[in-house]
């Protein structure tokens, strides 16, 4: 187990005040970060600013479509030289379905260097022998797996009992994690309501019947849903679609370098002034 250390520029004077933060390479705690159209300058900015605090890049919905080819092989090639795994949105997965060129899409993926691939059906609606095959086969195209639940229409609600079902049939079909859907805005779909206030029933509902909230990424764009997550669920919550500009943030909070997480940390650490 990897435990953050402060290794910045305060390092010899500040501890961080949060000692249960997991370091990369980590399976908890980690961090997705939604890119909506990021340049490569931008990107190399952005992961050499906050790269040990980034686990996941996500291309989002279907924007890499759009991208030049060689490009978009640079800009994840990037990302991989700094340890981050990368993957088109589900929106593009659920587009190769419809379009029934799976097959081409798998090889396309791993050819302009993708590393994980996700497996949804916000949009679209996937039988569950279908869904269970596509995770079967993403894997056996040399892809990690992560599985979404939820819908991106805000009428179609999560059913919590259906869910917990599919969230262990993903696993155990191959899965590394299951996104909770939260799209790019956190409002009215998923665990929000239509302000992005957390349906706190429902979120326990579900991390209580998954019983380990380590094999969910709950997708969070908003800081106000960092915050009231990290204190429900700890430092090591798994978190999605965070925004770019987010990310520093973000790993304050984690480590108790904000009042909302620090005032937690200071309840039963020892005073020393």
């Amino acid at each position: 187990m990897n435990i953050a250390t402060s290794n910045g520029a305060w390092q010899s004077v500040v501890a961080l005040p949060e000692t249960r933060r997991l370091a990369k390479p980590r399976s908890n705690g980690i961090t997705m970060v939604i890119d909506k159209g990021l340049g490569l300058r931008e990107t190399r900015d952005l992961l050499e600013m906050a790269a040990d605090h980034i686990d996941f890049l996500k291309i989002a919905f279907g924007s890499s479509a759009l991208y030049p080819s060689q490009l978009m092989k640079e800009k994840i090639a990037l990302a991989k030289a700094y340890n981050i795994q990368v993957y088109p949105g589900g929106t593009l997965f659920e587009i190769a379905v419809f379009q029934r060129c799976t097959k081409e899409f798998f090889r396309r993926a791993r050819d302009l260097g993708f590393t994980y691939v996700e497996v949804s059906e916000g949009t679209i609606d996937l039988p569950r022998k279908d869904r269970a095959q596509y995770i079967r086969i993403a894997q056996a195209e040399g892809f990690g797996v992560l599985s979404e639940i939820g819908k991106k229409d805000p009428a179609i609600k999560i059913e919590p009992e259906q869910a917990i079902e599919q969230i262990f049939e993903d696993l155990a079909n191959g899965a590394e994690k299951v996104i909770i859907e939260g799209r790019d805005s956190g409002r009215g779909v998923g665990i929000y309501n239509a302000e992005g206030k957390i349906n706190d029933e429902l979120l326990n509902t579900l991390v209580t019947g998954v019983k380990d909230h380590s094999l969910l990424i709950i997708e969070a764009p908003q800081t106000s849903q960092h915050n009231h997550l990290l204190v429900q669920l700890g430092p090591n919550v798994n978190l999605g679609n965070v925004q770019p500009h987010d990310v520093l943030t973000l790993e304050s909070t984690r480590v108790g370098l904000r009042g909302d997480t620090l005032k937690e940390c200071l309840k039963n650490a020892p005073r020393s002034f």
